[in-house]
């Protein structure tokens, strides 16, 4: 199918571009350069080549919402940890409304905006939501987990931890944690008048991406490593509407083409690499706070792909921190996968270099080996004092293994968490009465074959009790 480069470039026939407020900026992560948050064309990186990372002052967009902001605009006092704190446990106390609401009671609604003021200041009718995020935090430790959830105890057992909670991304719309920074993206995307959105994909992004595009009626182009892309998750990109395009090579040589493309046709880039998609995803870190009662955890523990949510998060963090919503700063380990760990490989190398590596390993959601939030991530786990480890594939399996049999579920890439926190209390790093904070990325569902035990097609039995029996017989005690 043939694209014309000109029907893609934002629409700006009508009205002066949309912008956003002069309290949102730019700044590279490399060389420390401002730049305004909105050009002429969209900017992805610094002249130097480094990503770019949201600078913002949070002001409430509810003035009246608390006295200390009827001052004039000379004499703004910031709001203290307690007010912000009200705020958002206000608006989570509120019904679910989105279905049948719109407008304020729907942000609300959303585990994303219900943050709006630490996310961006988009203007209300720009913003594009499913409702994403209320993900559940579920306690899993040997002694958190509740009488009723004997299977969830397992997990804590297998991790070695008394204090262990799983936070499910998977539970988002399209069943993995992108929806998150992929409502901030789509939403700046429509503000800026852009005519398609692209990015290159594992497969969850795309598939969030495609879901997001087709809820705004904007075309979605996805560049796909062949042969590299589980089956759901390609599946939902083509059920969305997507465009796949499908390259020779690996992750890394997709979003090599993606940037050229979007810089040379004038199309909207939304990878990690997009600065505004990242601060979405940094409502994770205010949720799970939040559903804690503003208690920060000791560790925060993550599986460590391209990197993006390494950063989100722990930039939700210290953002928390800074204005008084939480006392201390988790600490976080990033997890990758033995055979695709470029950022453990620097961490052990004291970050004085950055490495790559041509990735290989069953979990194909963290098969990057090239991440684009290097630098982004390094200043949270230097700042954090966190730590960055490797676990093997048989090892992520086996967490595998044990989440799915609790009844929570996850894809590979998810279980990096749980192997690599058992790994951390096994060396003693993390300790077994540290409270500890675990994201599951992505839906069982995104894998349903790696991992997962396939049923036979041809172990059907006769149609009576005692075929029954005998087919019972050695898989479980009646």
């Amino acid at each position: 199918m043939g694209t014309n480069s000109a029907d893609l470039q934002p629409d700006q026939s009508n009205s002066t571009p949309m912008s956003l407020p002069a309290t949102v900026s730019l700044r590279c992560v490399e060389c420390a350069t401002l730049y305004p948050a909105v050009e002429n064309q969209p900017r992805y990186r610094c002249d130097c080549g480094g990503v770019l990372d949201v600078e913002m002052i949070p002001r409430p967009a509810v003035r009246e919402a608390f006295e200390a902001l009827t001052a004039p605009e000379s004499e703004f006092i910031p709001l203290s940890g307690a007010h912000w704190r009200q705020l958002f446990d206000q608006r989570a106390s509120l019904p679910l409304t989105w279905l049948a609401g719109t407008g304020t009671a729907a942000l609300d609604a959303s585990g994303v905006w219900r943050y709006r003021e630490l996310i961006l200041p988009v203007p209300e009718p720009y913003i594009v939501s499913r409702p994403e995020g209320n993900t559940g935090l579920y306690p899993a430790g040997i002694e958190n987990c509740g009488d009723d959830r004997p299977g969830h105890r397992q997990i804590g057992y297998y991790a070695g931890l008394d204090q262990l909670f799983l936070k499910h991304e998977g539970e988002n719309p399209t069943g993995s944690f992108k929806d998150r920074g992929m409502t901030a993206g789509v939403s700046m995307a429509h503000l800026l008048g852009a005519r398609a959105v692209a990015c290159a994909s594992t497969g969850n992004t795309s598939a969030s991406l495609a879901s997001y595009a087709a809820q705004l009626g904007l075309p979605c182009i996805v560049f796909l490593p062949a042969a590299h892309v589980a089956s759901g998750k390609l599946a939902q990109s083509l059920a969305y509407g997507a465009t796949t395009v499908q390259i020779e090579g690996d992750f890394d040589a997709a979003m090599r083409l993606v940037e050229q493309v979007c810089n040379e046709l004038g199309i909207y880039l939304l990878n990690s690499l997009n600065p505004y998609r990242i601060e979405g995803q940094k409502a994770i870190g205010f949720e799970l706070l939040q559903q804690l009662d503003w208690q920060a955890p000791d560790w925060l523990v993550l599986p460590a792909g391209n990197l993006g949510n390494t950063s989100a998060i722990g930039k939700a963090f210290r953002q928390a921190h800074q204005m008084g919503l939480i006392s201390h700063l988790p600490r976080i380990a990033a997890i990758q996968a033995a055979g695709a760990n470029p950022f453990y490989r620097s961490f052990i190398n004291g970050f004085k270099r950055r490495e790559q590596v041509q990735a290989q390993t069953i979990a194909t959601a963290i098969k990057i080996g090239n991440p684009v939030s290097y630098t982004r991530a390094r200043r949270v786990i230097e700042e954090s004092n966190g730590v960055v480890d490797e676990v093997t594939d048989d090892e992520i399996l086996a967490a595998k293994s044990v989440i799915d049999r609790s009844g929570i579920g996850c894809e590979p890439a998810s279980a990096a968490t749980l192997a690599g926190a058992r790994k951390l209390v096994e060396r003693g790093i993390i300790k077994r009465e540290e409270c500890v904070v675990g994201i599951l990325t992505g839906n069982l569902l995104k894998d349903s074959q790696t991992g997962i035990p396939q049923d036979k097609q041809d172990n059907a039995i006769t149609a009576n009790i005692k075929a029954v029996k005998r087919a019972l017989a050695n898989k479980i005690s009646l």
